[in-house]
């Protein structure tokens, strides 16, 4: 049987700020977003905060509406980077197979070292004190015989606990708890299930597994198997990575896309930063898709073929803004701007490309791209630019990456 173990830190991007401003104990505190650049969202709250009612990812204005006494601080990605990475080396030296799982959570493996450390709950609270003593932080840390019921465990009790889910005793522990605190079952799912009259992971488990797949496909399969505790996967290297199937970049901008030719600029900028990163991975998109975020919050998405298996920035958004600019038809300013190259092959490969395209054209533009990078890996990006990003374009200091991994059970 496997010792599993899943430490999450909680509250993590605002206990690391009231470590780092101690005048903030005692009061509601929360991790927002910059409101200029049109991110003024919560991204964290401590438990004062929580106690108000103040929810992740609810505007600023909601959040000091429920707690009027509330401090907003900006984020310090840093700062979490450093303590995230101290807690993992805490972590590792208990085991070598350690899984982040964004930011603050691991999953460890420490199957085989009772000898050596003790029991499992043991261990567990022996990390739990060190990363409080040591870090000044609290973590939460389930325990049980695999990855999908520690993390579950992790989620019962918070903050600055151990619980443990037995493999002899786990339908006794979590089959009564709601279907959507597991890992996997998400809103749709969720609301899928209650249509049927299931709401506890033990109603589930009771399903018949053809129904449920034929009701759910084989996500509905796999989570009918969690319920059960049926869960092999397993906790993978801190310098293990999947191959990633798609790179992207997406941008909320600060102020309000009105224009294609602004669309143009902005899917320039998100392409060249994906046409960087496929070069480092030695990889050629053969699909490119775009997903705009419009000003009320809805959002629609395209995508097509590339002309040719490509890494090229400029042809990636040549095609992104034809996409776009033949799809969309301005009935609502944009918000927000997403680009990902799919459909991954690896260097040296090539997938179907239509006959009809002007290869000489491609053929010079991924030239003159490759002679693009090698200029800015070598004297630094702001020593080259393209003409049509010298005007400003309503685009934030920083964007985000998007990455989808292989897919991995969990």
């Amino acid at each position: 049987m496997r010792d599993i173990l899943h430490c999450d830190m909680n509250n993590f991007f605002a206990s690391v700020e009231c470590k780092l401003h101690p005048e903030l104990k005692g009061y509601p505190v929360a991790v927002c977003g910059s409101v200029e650049e049109r991110h003024g969202i919560v991204l964290a709250k401590n438990e004062l905060a929580k106690a108000c009612g103040v929810k992740t990812a609810e505007t600023i204005a909601s959040a000091k509406s429920k707690c009027r006494g509330l401090i907003t601080v900006p984020p310090h990605f840093e700062e979490y980077l450093k303590y995230s990475r101290l807690a993992r080396s805490i972590y590792e030296r208990y085991t070598d197979l350690v899984e982040p799982f964004g930011m603050d959570e691991c999953w460890l493996d420490i199957s085989g070292t009772r000898r050596l450390f003790g029991a499992p709950e043991k261990v567990a609270d022996e990390i739990r004190c060190t990363v409080k003593e040591e870090l000044g932080l609290t973590i939460s840390v389930g325990v049980s015989f695999n990855k999908v019921f520690a993390k579950l465990g992790s989620d019962m009790k918070k903050p600055d606990a151990v619980t443990v889910i037995p493999k002899e005793s786990f339908r006794e522990k979590i089959w009564g708890l709601p279907l959507s605190d597991m890992i996997g079952a998400g809103r749709a799912t969720t609301a899928k299930l209650a249509n049927y009259g299931i709401y506890t992971l033990g109603e589930l488990a009771a399903c018949d597994s053809k129904w449920i797949q034929k009701i759910l496909g084989k996500n509905g399969y796999l989570l009918w198997r969690y319920a059960n505790g049926n869960d092999d996967s397993q906790v993978q290297r801190t310098d293990f990575s999947m191959p990633a199937k798609s790179v992207g970049h997406g941008v909320t901008t600060t102020s309000d896309i009105c224009r294609n030719e602004t669309a143009k600029a902005i899917l320039l900028e998100l392409s060249q930063d994906i046409g960087r990163r496929l070069a480092s991975q030695e990889k050629f998109a053969c699909k490119v898709s775009v997903t705009a975020r419009m000003s009320d919050l809805t959002h629609i998405s395209w995508q097509t073929d590339l002309p040719t298996a490509t890494r090229s920035p400029m042809i990636i958004a040549d095609t992104a803004y034809r996409l776009f600019s033949g799809s969309y038809e301005w009935t609502r300013p944009v918000r927000a701007l997403t680009v990902t190259a799919f459909a991954l092959v690896d260097n040296g490969f090539s997938c179907q490309t239509d006959l009809f395209n002007d290869t000489h054209t491609l053929d010079k533009m991924e030239k003159a791209d490759d002679c693009i990078m090698q200029i800015r890996r070598r004297f630094g990006d702001s020593m080259i630019k393209n003409a049509l990003l010298l005007s400003p374009v309503p685009i934030p200091e920083t964007k985000s990456v998007v990455s989808l991994p292989g897919s991995i059970p969990r």
